[in-house]
């Protein structure tokens, strides 16, 4: 970019809310800054200062995947954010830019391969199974999240990373109290910590194993001097929380094919249209709350004419990304048949979501299963009556009260 085409006129600062939002209803304040410039500047609920926003898909996608926009970066920061604590563990890799972050990432990779996620299909499907067979068993009304939708993916989860299934309670207990912001930040830190204890005695004792199942994977690593095991105890947790995002997208889309029966009706009578109807849903749903982490430019960068100088925080927005019309024709829209489909529900570049395969995975089997063993599946209370969760990072139903 030339230095003409650059302007030194600042957007304002847009404060952005931490706003409780229901159903699957798209962030107002978001919607006005996308349409506010392809650059604003935002001021979020804690943390000090502003920061840049990008929204559009093409800058998204630049940012997210060149190196002059660092994470590591952001350790010794408080720039302005959602959450009302940050505590991030130094060497986590939220927080690494490569090469770091491609050394760790590599020593567990082979578990978030297709090979990798296949390998968990038939025991997920069986699991499913078993957690459908009791909610038939005991018959409607139900609350789908607490029946399903939420011990499904911690079972999966803990079924990858090689947790015990006796362990897979405490694992949970732990992650919700990781995830929500109303305990405030010393419970959040003890949970880590105590989870994080739990990763190291796992990965301590599979040093030199053979095995599939990340924690296996780790200890070998450790055994070989790969990644150290403060790093590999770190990449557990995140590996581990992260596998309970499932459990809100599911929600979510449940949520969407509850209220609108057209498009449930079209998945049972067309099974072979799920894999590309779930892309479609994941590129909708909005995922989070606000948005996730931010980088630090290391040097100047001109954006769309705007100079983002080196030492500014900038964040990217998926969900805006997502909703890009000039990616996605009339992005409002609810389209089975959108082809092709490049959403960034994932992320993009290096910090792209390891499990983006295994979560379609486990929403594949959620749809087949539910779809198709419950035929009179509907939600039992009016849409507007099914309870959201409030203060949370991440956007799902806190129940999902359904009958059939």
């Amino acid at each position: 970019m030339t230095e003409e085409t650059i302007t030194e006129t600042l957007p304002p600062v847009r404060h952005w809310p931490a706003l409780d939002l229901s159903g699957v209803d798209f962030d107002p304040v978001l919607g006005q800054l996308m349409d506010e410039g392809p650059v604003t500047r935002i001021q979020l609920p804690n943390g000090e200062g502003w920061a840049w926003l990008v929204t559009r898909y093409d800058d998204v996608r630049m940012v997210t995947n060149d190196p002059r926009f660092s994470r590591e970066a952001v350790m010794d920061r408080q720039v302005t954010r959602l959450a009302p604590h940050f505590v991030p563990a130094r060497g986590a890799v939220g927080f690494l830019d490569p090469p770091d972050h491609t050394r760790l990432r590599r020593a567990v990779a082979a578990a978030f391969t297709a090979k990798g996620v296949e390998r968990v299909r038939e025991k997920s499907r069986r699991m499913l199974d078993e957690l459908v067979d009791e909610l038939l068993q005991d018959g409607p009304p139900a609350d789908l999240t607490a029946t399903v939708l939420s011990p499904f993916p911690i079972a999966v989860i803990c079924e990858l990373m090689g947790v015990p299934a006796a362990d897979r309670h405490g694992m949970h207990t732990w992650t919700q109290l990781i995830l929500s912001s109303s305990h405030g930040a010393d419970v959040s830190e003890k949970a880590k910590n105590e989870m994080g204890a739990y990763f190291a005695d796992l990965i301590g004792m599979r040093e030199g194993s053979t095995g599939e199942d990340v924690a296996s994977l780790l200890g070998a690593a450790v055994g070989k001097g790969e990644v150290t095991l403060e790093e590999a105890v770190g990449l557990a947790v995140l590996l581990q929380i992260g596998g309970e995002a499932v459990t809100n997208n599911s929600g979510q889309m449940f949520y969407i094919l509850l209220t609108r029966p057209d498009l449930a009706a079209r998945l049972r009578a067309e099974p072979e249209i799920r894999p590309q109807a779930i892309d479609e849903l994941l590129r909708y749903i909005p995922h989070r709350n606000a948005v996730g982490l931010s980088r630090i430019a290391t040097e100047d960068v001109g954006i769309k004419g705007v100079r983002i100088r080196a030492g500014d925080a900038i964040y990217v927005s998926y969900l805006a990304a997502n909703r890009d019309p000039d990616v996605f024709p009339q992005p409002e829209m609810i389209d089975f048949s959108r082809n092709p489909n490049p959403h960034v529900s994932f992320g993009f570049g290096p910090h792209y979501c390891p499990g983006g395969m295994l979560a379609r995975l486990e929403s594949q089997l959620l749809v087949d299963a539910l779809l198709d063993r419950v035929p009179g599946l509907k939600l039992a209370v009016p849409p507007r009556e099914v309870p959201f969760r409030k203060g949370a990072l991440i956007r799902g139903p806190e129940a999902l009260p359904v009958t059939w």
